[in-house]
């Protein structure tokens, strides 16, 4: 599922991928906890990303389920990245991760294994 997730609701994506399944209120206690944001922000946020469809609310108790996974997410940021800053060139990006780098054997071995298994 391609949705742009915006880094405000990315903190709530982040906790819903780590615990699971989570009550609106323990969102907005661990965001006041960790990042200072009051009840009514986080829930402003969690409203976004019903809106949006990344997440369901489920009864009782206003539990919050993720419709979006982690990997949906990595790969949609990263087309976005691709296609923004590199003209859609995926080696580019690639090249400019790497460029000065001094990779481990066994680094390069797995990137060697993911190119292979993407032929």
């Amino acid at each position: 599922m391609a949705i742009k997730l915006f880094d405000s609701e990315l903190k709530v994506m982040e906790i819903l991928w780590k615990e699971g399944d989570t009550t609106a209120k323990r969102i907005a206690e661990i965001l006041s906890k960790d990042i200072g944001w009051s009840k009514t922000t986080t829930y402003t946020i969690i409203k976004r990303c019903l809106e949006k469809g990344a997440i369901q609310r489920r009864a009782p108790n206003w539990v919050c389920h993720p419709l979006v996974t982690i990997e949906e997410a990595r790969e949609y940021e990263t087309s976005e990245l691709i296609n923004k800053m590199y003209d859609g060139a995926a080696d580019q990006l690639i090249a400019s991760l790497l460029g000065g780098k001094i990779l481990s054997k066994e680094e390069i071995e797995r990137l060697k294994k993911t190119v292979r298994e993407m032929e």
